[in-house]
């Protein structure tokens, strides 16, 4: 018979945020497989992400730069050759 926890799943993630979750788990007095655990179950049970998700929007400064980049303005390039592009940077 199977045990409860019956599957393994491997998760790419960045090493800082690892440290910092596992720093924050312990605190809570959880290990990381028990609080991803609790993540699943009440994303499962919810039938959501059991948090807000939202897109950020480009600040003006953002925005600028993006108008900037799509009329071709301040745009350098292209270079024929990495040597070309290296040589423009070392300027």
């Amino acid at each position: 018979m199977a045990s409860v926890n019956d599957a393994t799943m491997t998760i790419r993630v960045n090493s800082e945020t690892k440290r910092q979750a596992q720093e924050l788990f312990s605190d809570l007095g959880l290990d990381m497989s028990t609080a991803v655990n609790m993540f699943l179950k009440t994303s499962v049970r919810e039938e959501r992400i059991p948090f807000e998700i939202t897109r950020v929007e480009p600040n003006a400064r953002t925005l600028r730069a993006i108008d900037r980049a799509e009329q071709g303005d301040g745009i350098i390039g292209p270079f024929e050759s990495v040597e070309e592009a290296m040589d423009y940077l070392d300027a």
